[in-house]
């Protein structure tokens, strides 16, 4: 559920701004737009690392039960929002922003407490089903967010339930039951390590700059001026240059220090190494590209087959569903597999086969073949899926039991990290071509209804106006063509009578907008999809030279019975030597 959270506003959010009475193409919504989108993200990113520390110190299980707790209070909140209006939108950040932290508790610490409850040899399946959960629920969000947009108010005689509160209260059946049984049954068996300590200049430094990165680059989406993204803003700037600085900081300060949050000698070891940086290039590949597929689906592909732009949202989801069944098929077998194979040709493999699929997208017409691409989404979830659970498996057993928690902060940081630079970086790509060949394309499709002089008024306000606009009308369920005419007849000279009856309804067609982005929105596609595409198959050598399966000496938690005493760490352990000089043993 934490993970469907992550990307179920991206297809239901239209309807949320819909219910709340928020007009989305007011200058002061733009903000909210990207919070709710982006902002969730943010948060789990900057804590990852921080909650799989607290449970190294304090008790896996502990944190986790907490998050899930705190998970379930902030759905609750996002249920119940008070109010309507800018006050509500804001109050629903609000609310998101504390479901984030529960959710971070969660990812962080997930992985560890697999790791710690299944031995080498059955990691790899325990660990897919994990990994089926945590970036298949990624995938799920999508269509769960498209079939809740999709269905009416709910009236339970005189009380109404509008849809857009519908989306939050899914989480809490799956919320509430989960947090009693967590507390009921799943329980420490490590007392707390008292001797260790907080990180707390890394913490500061790593809260402060990844925070301060990651909200620069997610405010290079808003519009700054006459440009239609953010990167001349001088605030932008300060964030990135300054989320910079603290970053470089904190790594010599945790090069120093005795207990450091994020274990820099982890990166010492080949297996654990490889396996981070590639999960990371994987996010940053896959990240941004499921929304482009999404505005893709919305804006172009569904109009042009007769769909309406409201119901967009729902369909799109439906349509993705190639996607989610491929990483369901694959991941738990993949896992399995990596059991007796090891994660390196499997992983490596998988990363081949979804950076092929970014290539053949390069190939495919804006008005599509859908079994085609459906096909070509299948295979791009199966090869996520043949990644993402022996990856996961052989990171986790590449470290010292002690340092699990962090660990898995660690991998999942990297990942939601770089799915956070995936959006600004896809959106840059595609809303610079959109800038470059919108106007002309646009115009063209409206000279060709003999819409005005080629210097006339409504021809001239395509000129000025903004792509992300465009760009987010069809995302969130509207006619973009509207957003432009209201442009349009704010410029001076602006002359009604050019938009006849008959041309009013050619202009606010399904077909005729599609038709009319699609050469400048497929333009900049192409260029993410080779992006994609390179990105990934650097991710794949990385993960090739990952070397024979290696498991760290010390290994498992069993649980004691009533007349013994529990575990005692082993002399590995308490070592602290970085993962390269730590006692292994590869195997194959």
């Amino acid at each position: 559920m934490a993970s469907i959270n992550g990307t179920i506003l991206l297809i239901s959010i239209p309807v949320i701004f819909r219910g709340l009475g928020v007009n989305p193409f007011d200058a002061s919504s733009f903000a909210i737009l990207i919070w709710l989108l982006l902002g969730y993200g943010v948060v789990t990113a900057v804590l990852l690392v921080n909650a799989g520390r607290l449970a190294d110190i304090y008790g896996r299980a502990r944190i986790y039960n907490l998050g899930f707790a705190i998970f379930t209070v902030g759905s609750l909140l996002l249920f119940f929002t008070p109010n309507a209006g800018t006050t509500g939108a804001w109050e629903l950040v609000g609310f998101r922003l504390l479901q984030a932290v529960g959710a971070a508790f969660l990812f962080a610490n997930s992985a560890a407490l697999l790791t710690d409850a299944f031995s080498p040899e059955e990691r790899g399946k325990a660990l897919g089903i994990n990994q089926v959960a945590f970036i298949g629920g990624s995938l799920l969000g999508l269509i769960v967010g498209g079939i809740l947009a999709g269905i009416p108010d709910l009236h339970l005689g005189a009380l109404t339930i509008p849809t857009w509160r519908l989306i939050f209260i899914v989480n809490l059946p799956v919320g509430v039951s989960g947090t009693v049984w967590a507390y009921y049954r799943l329980h420490d068996l490590r007392p707390p390590r008292k001797d260790e300590r907080l990180d707390i200049p890394g913490n500061l430094l790593f809260a402060g700059g990844l925070t301060f990165l990651l909200v620069g680059l997610t405010y290079t989406l808003l519009p700054y001026g006459s440009s239609s993204m953010g990167w001349g803003s001088p605030y932008v700037w300060t964030a990135l240059v300054s989320g910079t600085m603290l970053l470089i900081a904190f790594v010599f300060v945790e090069m120093r220090v005795a207990q450091p949050m994020f274990r820099l000698s982890l990166f010492r070891g080949r297996a654990f190494a490889a396996g981070v940086s590639s999960a990371f290039l994987g996010s940053l590949a896959r990240g941004g590209m499921m929304l482009l597929l999404i505005i893709w689906f919305q804006g172009i592909w569904l109009p042009l087959h007769g769909y309406s732009f409201a119901s967009t949202p729902f369909w799109s989801g439906v349509y993705m569903i190639p996607l989610l069944l491929g990483f369901f098929v694959f991941g738990p077998l993949s896992g399995w597999l990596s059991d007796r194979w090891g994660a390196r040709t499997l992983a490596t493999l998988g990363m081949v086969v979804a950076a092929a699929t970014f290539f053949l997208f390069l190939l495919v017409p804006y008005n599509f073949d859908y079994p085609t691409v459906g096909l070509l989404l299948f295979v791009q979830g199966g090869g996520m899926g043949m990644f993402a659970a022996p990856n996961a498996a052989a990171v986790m057993n590449s470290v010292p039991a002690r340092h699990r928690g962090a660990s898995s902060g660690m991998l999942a940081t990297l990942q939601n990290t770089g799915q956070q630079l995936s959006l600004v970086f896809f959106f840059t790509i595609v809303i610079g071509g959109l800038a470059s060949g919108l106007a002309g394309s646009v115009a063209s499709a409206l000279g060709g209804l003999g819409v005005g002089a080629p210097d006339g008024p409504i021809l001239a306000s395509l000129a000025q106006a903004n792509p992300t606009d465009s760009l987010f009308a069809a995302f969130l369920g509207y006619n973009p063509v509207g957003t432009l005419l209201a442009f349009a007849s704010t410029v001076p000279g602006w002359d009604p009578s050019q938009i006849t009856p008959a041309i009013a309804a050619r202009l606010t067609s399904t077909g005729f907008f599609p038709a009319a982005i699609a050469p400048a929105f497929i333009e900049g596609l192409h260029g993410a999809f080779l992006f994609a595409g390179v990105i990934t198959l650097v991710g794949a050598g990385i993960s090739f030279l990952r070397g024979a399966r290696f498991f760290h000496e010390d290994q498992g938690v069993v649980a004691p019975r009533p007349d013994e005493p529990a575990p005692k760490e082993s002399g590995a352990d308490r070592a602290e030597s970085p993962a390269s000089e730590a006692p292994g043993r590869p195997v194959g």
